[in-house]
């Protein structure tokens, strides 16, 4: 790519938006044009008004920038959007009017029957309800799941290709960089779980349906019944989830094992810059993955899958961990942003 294309962050102060602001810092195909926040950061450096929280420093290029309102319409025509639910609902519909490509990491659109929920890897052809928008020179949404539905929906899609997948219980242990920054003290979750997350069992059970489904027209949500428990933990960054699956056609162990450790995304994805080498990573031993060995395998992009075994009441079970705030979040809306600009969608 001879020019790199100038990308604005919405929500660039939160947990999500940093790791985008990081993630982009010598990206070869986009440059971090501009940041925009509340009213709060709104007017001053991102340097002096972030509460960085991630190894190091921002990088050089976003210290320097001044933060802009959410109400100032960006330059840039590619957005990725780290804001807070309440406010993602309005602005970015706003935006998406505008003309403005969003791509969004957060809740509020991921149902709508005119947004495509993608992972590129699963149903990237999804993205062909944006072919009439585009020939009409109008804006769109695109929006990347829940940070435990990317993980789960990965381990899932070998599975469903391949033998097909009726029923699946999901038991999440989610670490407590998801309630964001100032989401939990430490007298909450020190020697602690918390077996109630507001709203992710929901999204957990809905937002499967959607991936795996079809696009004819219209969204048609797949015949598949989800079960979730999700829970709170004293982990940092991580998402472990405990799964049970009921296949609709026969296996045996090493088959579900090799379906997973043989998948690979398609080559248009697989050659996306942030795209990891392997979607999953299949662990053998008994004792992974685990959250600090394991969360950052393919740069955080890569979904580690382990204890594969039968299951005495569905048919198998096995434990998934995604790296929330990477593959689960900044990550998942990257490289999402990548997949509009390989598909021409992105109109920059």
């Amino acid at each position: 790519m001879s020019q790199k294309i100038p990308v604005a962050i919405l929500g660039a102060t939160g947990t999500v938006g940093q790791h985008m602001v990081a993630m982009l810092d010598g990206h070869p195909w986009f440059e971090l044009a501009e940041l925009a926040a509340s009213d709060r950061s709104a007017g001053r450096l991102y340097g002096e008004t972030v509460d960085w929280r991630l190894p190091g420093s921002p990088p050089e290029v976003a210290r320097q920038l001044r933060v802009q309102p959410l109400a100032e319409l960006p330059r840039s025509r590619l957005l990725l959007s780290a804001l807070d639910a309440a406010v993602a609902a309005g602005a970015e519909a706003h935006l998406a009017r505008q003309g403005y490509a969003v791509v969004t990491n957060s809740s509020s659109h991921r149902m709508d029957p005119e947004v495509p929920l993608v992972i590129p890897e699963v149903n990237a052809s999804h993205l062909d309800v944006l072919q009439g928008v585009q020939s009409g020179g109008g804006g769109f949404i695109v929006a990347n799941p829940n940070c435990s539905t990317i993980g789960l929906v990965l381990a899932l899609k070998p599975l469903w290709d391949r033998f097909g997948v009726s029923q699946v219980q999901v038991t999440t242990m989610q670490a407590i960089s998801g309630a964001g920054l100032d989401g939990l003290s430490a007298g909450m979750i020190a020697d602690n779980v918390l077996p109630h997350i507001p709203g992710e069992e929901e999204k957990l059970e809905a937002e499967p349906g959607k991936i795996l489904g079809r696009w004819e027209g219209s969204f048609l949500p797949a015949d598949l019944a989800v079960s979730a428990a999700c829970h709170r933990v004293a982990v940092l960054d991580g998402h472990l989830a405990a799964v049970s699956v009921k296949l609709r056609s026969a296996a045996t162990v090493q088959e579900v094992a090799d379906a997973l450790a043989f998948f690979r995304a398609a080559p248009e994805v697989a050659a996306l810059p942030s795209s990891p080498p392997f979607p999953v990573q299949l662990h053998c031993r008994p004792d992974r993955p685990q959250p600090r060995l394991d969360r950052g395998a393919g740069g955080g992009m890569t979904v580690a899958v382990g204890r594969v075994r039968e299951c005495p009441v569905l048919d198998f079970k096995f434990t998934v961990l995604t790296h929330n705030l990477v593959r689960g979040a900044a990550g998942a809306a990257l490289l999402n942003a990548e997949l509009l600009v390989a598909r021409g969608y992105a109109g920059v």
